[in-house]
Protein backbone atom coordinates (compact mmCIF):
# COMPACT_ATOMS: atom_id res chain seq x y z
CA UNK A 1 0.00 0.00 0.00
CA UNK A 2 1.36 3.10 -0.68
CA UNK A 3 2.44 5.66 2.16
CA UNK A 4 0.23 9.04 3.27
CA UNK A 5 2.36 12.05 2.83
CA UNK A 6 -0.61 14.83 2.59
CA UNK A 7 -3.70 14.67 4.26
CA UNK A 8 -6.48 17.85 3.91
CA UNK A 9 -9.48 16.80 6.23
CA UNK A 10 -12.45 19.30 6.49
CA UNK A 11 -13.41 19.17 10.65
CA UNK A 12 -15.57 20.72 12.27
CA UNK A 13 -15.08 21.72 15.93
CA UNK A 14 -16.43 23.20 19.45
CA UNK A 15 -14.70 26.79 20.33
CA UNK A 16 -12.94 24.13 23.47
CA UNK A 17 -10.16 23.53 23.41
CA UNK A 18 -8.77 26.69 21.41
CA UNK A 19 -7.79 26.10 17.76
CA UNK A 20 -4.51 26.28 18.81
CA UNK A 21 -4.80 23.24 21.89
CA UNK A 22 -6.33 21.12 19.03
CA UNK A 23 -3.55 21.41 16.54
CA UNK A 24 -0.76 20.84 19.02
CA UNK A 25 -2.93 17.39 19.65
CA UNK A 26 -3.18 16.57 16.26
CA UNK A 27 0.67 17.11 15.68
CA UNK A 28 1.39 14.55 18.56
CA UNK A 29 -0.02 11.76 16.56
CA UNK A 30 2.89 9.16 16.05
CA UNK A 31 2.25 9.26 12.26
CA UNK A 32 1.86 13.16 12.11
CA UNK A 33 5.39 15.31 11.55
CA UNK A 34 3.21 18.58 10.80
CA UNK A 35 0.03 20.03 11.04
CA UNK A 36 -1.56 23.46 9.46
CA UNK A 37 -4.64 24.39 10.91
CA UNK A 38 -6.91 27.40 8.98
CA UNK A 39 -9.93 28.90 10.93
CA UNK A 40 -12.84 28.29 7.29
CA UNK A 41 -15.81 29.54 9.51
CA UNK A 42 -17.23 30.39 13.11
CA UNK A 43 -20.50 30.45 14.39
CA UNK A 44 -21.60 30.90 17.54
CA UNK A 45 -21.53 27.12 18.68
CA UNK A 46 -18.88 25.52 16.34
CA UNK A 47 -15.52 26.10 14.36
CA UNK A 48 -15.36 24.99 10.46
CA UNK A 49 -11.62 24.60 10.33
CA UNK A 50 -9.03 22.89 7.81
CA UNK A 51 -6.34 20.83 8.92
CA UNK A 52 -3.46 20.33 6.57
CA UNK A 53 -1.44 17.24 8.09
CA UNK A 54 2.02 16.04 6.81
CA UNK A 55 4.04 13.07 7.45
CA UNK A 56 5.83 9.99 6.40
CA UNK A 57 2.94 7.36 6.52
CA UNK A 58 0.09 9.39 8.18
CA UNK A 59 -2.45 6.99 9.60
CA UNK A 60 -5.59 8.50 8.92
CA UNK A 61 -7.34 6.43 11.51
CA UNK A 62 -5.49 7.58 14.41
CA UNK A 63 -5.87 11.56 13.48
CA UNK A 64 -9.51 11.23 13.20
CA UNK A 65 -9.33 8.94 16.45
CA UNK A 66 -7.69 12.23 17.85
CA UNK A 67 -9.88 14.62 16.45
CA UNK A 68 -12.79 12.82 17.64
CA UNK A 69 -11.43 12.62 21.46
CA UNK A 70 -11.41 16.16 21.70
CA UNK A 71 -15.23 16.38 20.52
CA UNK A 72 -14.72 17.68 17.09
CA UNK A 73 -15.76 15.28 13.62
CA UNK A 74 -13.90 14.65 10.12
CA UNK A 75 -16.25 16.55 7.32
CA UNK A 76 -14.86 14.79 4.63
CA UNK A 77 -11.49 14.22 3.51
CA UNK A 78 -10.34 16.87 0.73
CA UNK A 79 -7.34 15.82 -0.35
CA UNK A 80 -5.02 12.90 -0.01
CA UNK A 81 -1.04 12.53 -1.50
CA UNK A 82 0.79 9.43 -1.34
CA UNK A 83 3.76 7.63 -2.67
CA UNK A 84 8.00 8.74 -2.48
CA UNK A 85 6.65 12.01 -2.58
CA UNK A 86 3.96 15.13 -2.73
CA UNK A 87 2.85 15.92 -6.03
CA UNK A 88 2.00 19.81 -5.73
CA UNK A 89 -0.92 20.91 -7.89
CA UNK A 90 -0.74 22.13 -10.98
CA UNK A 91 -3.14 24.48 -13.36
CA UNK A 92 -4.05 22.81 -16.41
CA UNK A 93 -5.48 24.07 -19.55
CA UNK A 94 -9.08 22.44 -18.01
CA UNK A 95 -8.74 24.73 -15.09
CA UNK A 96 -9.06 28.26 -17.49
Amino acid sequence: MATVRRLVIDVLKPHEPPLIDFTERIAAQHSVAGVTASLVERDKEVQNVKLTIEGDGVDFTSVEEAVEELGASVHSVDEVSCGERVVEERATFQDR
